[in-house]
């Protein structure tokens, strides 16, 4: 996946940059220290692998396995400035694979007699397209927390909670009229943000 690789594309700030990489080089100095990448990536890694697999233990085994594979391999990673969450993407992206072939190899030949739970093997485009979405994903989700405060909790409690403008401006205590300019504000800060 080198070259066109989308996660060579995708660029955090300097700032969140310069974080992520502290974490990633603490981490390969000191693995307890791999809590803190845990912590941050783990509901981007749980939602990539959900939408797969449908299953929630299986959901589990496999995130836990990524966060597994991840810290053995993290000696060798090499920091390119694209998102770490890309990295572990595309091992989560690798294990489904090999689950789903595993199933293939272990199931019936007849098809009326496959378990309605048997993973469907993506093709490589399909992998490509999905790890390209969720690394999108994961460049919004950057992009919003570096949103000023006021901006960043109204559109996650807009986008994320799905509250009405009026629930909103209950929580904070402002108008309708203010959340309805911040979540503006906020919208228009992320368009030229990712236009950049």
């Amino acid at each position: 996946m080198a070259g066109s690789d989308p996660a060579q594309n995708v660029r955090l700030s300097k700032e969140k940059q310069a974080e992520e990489r502290r974490l990633v080089e603490a981490a390969q100095r000191e693995p307890a220290c791999f809590i803190e990448l845990y912590e941050t990536h783990f509901n981007l890694v749980y939602a990539y692998v959900a939408r797969r697999v449908r299953h929630r233990a299986e959901t589990e085994d496999l995130t836990a396995d990524v966060f597994r594979r991840a810290l053995q391999s993290l000696p060798r990673f090499k920091w390119t400035g694209g998102p770490f969450a890309a990295w572990l993407f595309r091992i989560a992206s690798n294990l489904i694979a090999d689950r789903a072939k595993r199933h293939a190899k272990e199931e019936p030949a007849s098809p009326g007699d496959a378990l309605p739970s048997t993973p469907q093997l993506q093709t490589h485009g399909e992998q490509q397209t999905d790890l390209e979405e969720c690394e999108r994903r994961a460049k919004l989700f950057t992009l919003v927390d570096e949103l000023p405060d006021d901006q960043r909790r109204v559109v996650v409690m807009r986008f994320a909670e799905e509250k009405s403008i009026g629930e909103i401006a209950g929580e904070l205590g402002r108008s309708e009229g203010a959340v309805k300019q911040l979540q503006f504000r906020a919208l228009e800060n992320l368009r030229k943000k990712i236009q950049n």
